[in-house]
């Protein structure tokens, strides 16, 4: 178990931790500690935040800093695969052209213009977080998407035998690892809804949301999913609930 917790923070993040054997029996469990990365991003979001009403910091800056925590804990990982799948969407090609857009390293003009244009509404959206209630309810998210990432990456059809995410998923035992991801998912889901409950419940809706339209477009468009797709849920995942807390909040207040 802890060989399995470490491979997880190494490959799917930047903090260091001490080594591990490159070796299925050590991966056996890594998906189900998938989680605890956004556990750790959570928690740096509400010290950031925190920090910000201490220092007097203004919200640009806290939002730049919202954006970049993620970025910084993770190395990029998700939003690469994110960009991957925009390339191979954008192509319009048969499925397995798009596949081979997905292992392409280069990145194309359409990844581009969609990252930046999701950074800049994911920090836009960031500024409007004035409140350690509502950064809590948003940290709860970081620990549900990769709770259902990891999933749909161990539940899902895969679209091939190879690749990073199979590396993982092949040697994983299912049940155990489905076992430890469903439950950080409900903890973090219910953690959201008792922290604040206007914004909790469209937040978790939102993610179901995205859950049910990953596998369908997953499906449809590559046959299954990849670790690119993977990743690319992950961020929309992301988004939308940090949205859907955003703007639940503004209503409420409104009334």
């Amino acid at each position: 178990m802890l060989r399995s917790l470490l491979s997880a923070f190494l490959m799917y993040s930047r903090i260091p931790v001490p080594m591990v054997e490159w070796k299925e029996e050590n991966r056996r469990y890594s998906l189900g500690f998938f989680p605890l990365i956004g556990a750790v991003i959570g928690g740096l979001l509400l010290g950031w935040r925190y920090a910000c009403d201490a220092l007097e910091i203004g919200q640009f800056l806290f939002a730049s800093g919202a954006v970049l925590i993620p970025v910084l804990v993770t190395g990029g990982i998700h939003l690469d695969g994110f960009c991957d799948v925009c390339d191979a969407r954008a192509s319009y090609a048969d499925r397995e052209k798009r596949l081979e857009i997905m292992s392409d390293p280069h990145i194309g003009s359409f990844a581009v213009m969609k990252l930046s244009l999701y950074l800049l509404a994911q920090a836009g959206l960031f500024s409007q977080v004035k409140t350690l209630r509502t950064a809590a309810v948003i940290a709860c998210g970081y620990v549900l998407s990769r709770a259902l990432s990891g999933l749909s990456a161990v539940m899902f059809r895969s679209a091939k035998s190879g690749g990073a995410l199979q590396s993982f998923v092949r040697p994983a035992h299912k049940r155990i690892t489905a076992a430890m991801v469903l439950l950080f998912g409900i903890v973090s889901a219910i953690g959201a809804v008792l922290i604040w409950p206007v914004c909790g419940v469209p937040a978790v809706a939102a993610a179901a949301a995205v859950l049910i339209w990953h596998r369908y477009s997953s499906y449809r468009d590559f046959g299954g999913v990849t670790g690119d797709l993977c990743g690319w849920f992950l961020q929309m995942c992301e988004i939308m609930m940090l949205a859907a807390v955003i703007f639940s909040e503004r209503i409420i207040r409104l009334w």
